[in-house]
């Protein structure tokens, strides 16, 4: 274990993960991304290229701070120092610390059209300036790796001439995402026995390795470590820092400055920034990380956790799920009717759950997320549910693409109410006309919000396929899912959407079962 060595951590979400396809972050997202990385301990954060576009020149106006870093490249071919508009801007952009790139790859020196001779003065003259400015220097040799299996001898150069120009660090790239641990390990060995500069490691993730090859780096000697939140990036993107931190701190005894109990938190809110998917199946910050769906499994952990979990969820700030399924055992059913609000013994209601999850995931239903699914099983096997409304029938004409009317009748509170409404499809004049009568038997129905609605295939059949429709209401208080299935997707609309009522009734009224869960 190494528990003294320290591990300096360099976040470029804001550079590098902003060059992921899809991702455009505004200067409002930048300014607030760079604020929650400081705010959780990095070392450095590198927040854009001063001059290359108007919103990271603008960045470096809007926040100051002694850890964030301006992004920029060696001068360019045939341009004076003084007159290299980009050079210039990265100097403007008042930051203690810059990071240039430089090439090392002679591949690029001659797409460049230079030589390899001029491209090594390039890089001695570009940091050379930077540190008459007052800069603090940290050089990206771009394509290390490539370079190096391509012309050892010029690469190292490369990086002995970053050195002796004034570069406080040296990071090696594998641009490309090509290279293996193997590789990585072996280039920075080589390094160290040509520098003295603090060596750092940046890698892509194009052959699935960037966190490996970063490991490897670190373990090779590297103390410098480049990367980014979720491995945003370009092509398949950088070393997840979300992965690399806890395997550095847990599992190699490093020292990280970055708070571990933030990193789920972080991951989420800049995947809300990005207007991107969470990744639910991601290492350590995942929603899926720890969640258990197996009986044994489930029936392991909650006797020991170690049994089926590497780390203490709570120690990068997430948790264990036990999910309900039909790969499910009796210590399930006991610990999530725990988890719902119901206190249950092994007997012959736990039976009866079991059987009836294993029906309906048998018969296509995923219950995994469908808490108010479940609730509503629950309940009615226990006796303690309420029929609050019954559908008796209903139709929908739908004309063209124009709109949909839907007559509805239910019985309520002992009586058969009729009502109608007009909606944009079947599904929506169903659910409008449903919540007419609801809302005036029960007020606080207008308080649920339905903020997800989806459709999933069961089976290949064509259009006679059975479908899922998965439904996720809100009422402001609090959230909760429902699903329906059905060949006929409006009936597995109506399933999903009448349980989704039925639950919140039922939690709102509930005494003796609500005090966890309304």
């Amino acid at each position: 274990m190494n528990v003294l060595l320290k591990i300096e951590l360099y976040d470029t979400t804001l550079r590098d993960g902003n060059q992921s396809r899809g991702i455009n972050f505004t200067l409002r997202d930048k300014v607030d991304i760079a604020k929650k990385l400081l705010e959780i301990g990095f070392d450095y954060v590198e927040a854009g290229w001063p001059g290359a576009n108007v919103t990271d020149t603008l960045f470096f106006e809007k926040l100051k701070h002694e850890k964030i870093v301006a992004f920029g490249s060696t001068k360019k071919p045939g341009t004076g120092l003084t007159s290299d508009k980009l050079l210039k801007a990265l100097v403007e952009a008042g930051t203690n610390t810059v990071t240039v790139f430089g090439k090392t790859w002679k591949l690029h020196t001659s797409l460049m059209g230079i030589s390899g001779k001029e491209n090594l003065k390039i890089i001695e003259e570009t940091i050379k300036y930077l540190t008459s400015k007052g800069k603090r220097v940290i050089f990206d040799a771009e394509h290390f790796f490539d370079g190096y299996k391509d012309n050892k001898g010029y690469a190292l150069e490369c990086l002995k001439i970053a050195e002796k120009s004034g570069a406080e660090t040296i990071v090696l790239c594998d641009t490309n995402g090509g290279s293996l641990p193997k590789e990585v390990q072996g280039a920075v060995h080589e390094a160290f026995s040509v520098l003295n500069a603090k060596i750092g490691i940046h890698c892509h993730n194009d052959s699935g390795l960037a966190v490996a090859n970063t490991l490897a780096a670190v373990e090779a000697g590297a103390s410098h470590v480049q990367g980014t939140i979720n491995g945003l990036g370009e092509r398949c993107g950088n070393a997840d820092l979300t992965t690399i931190i806890p395997n550095l701190a847990l599992k190699l005894g490093y020292q990280v400055n970055v708070k571990l109990e933030n990193l789920r938190e972080t991951s989420q809110y800049i995947y809300k920034l990005a207007n991107l998917h969470v990744n639910k199946y991601q290492p350590y910050v995942g929603d899926y990380a720890f969640s258990h769906k197996g009986g044994v499994h489930i029936y392991a952990v909650t006797k020991n956790p170690k049994a089926y979990e590497h780390i203490n969820p709570s120690q990068v700030g997430n948790f264990r799920q036990i999910v309900l399924s039909n790969q499910a055992g009796k210590t399930t059913v006991l610990k999530i009717g725990e988890k719902l609000g119901f206190n249950l013994k092994k007997g012959l209601k736990t039976q009866e759950i079991l059987k009836k999850v294993k029906e309906l995931e048998n018969k296509g239903y995923h219950l995994e997320n469908a808490d108010g699914k479940l609730w509503l099983l629950y309940a009615e096997k226990l006796g303690v549910m309420k029929k609050f409304f019954e559908v008796v029938e209903w139709k929908v004409v739908s004309l063209s693409s124009v709109w949909s009317m839907a007559w509805v009748r239910i019985k309520v509170n002992g009586k058969q109410e009729k009502e109608f409404s007009k909606g944009v499809g079947p599904v929506n004049a169903f659910d409008l006309a449903l919540r007419k009568i609801l809302q005036k038997h029960y007020p606080e129905m207008e308080k649920v919000k339905l903020i997800n609605f989806k459709v999933s295939v069961i089976n290949q059949e064509g259009t006679a396929s059975k479908v899922e429709v998965f439904t996720e209401f809100s009422s402001g208080q609090r959230q909760w899912s429902t699903v329906g299935v059905d060949k006929n997707i409006l009936k597995a609309s109506e399933e999903a959407l009448i349980d989704g009522y039925m639950f919140y009734l039922n939690r709102l009224n509930s005494k003796s079962l609500s005090k966890n869960n309304t």
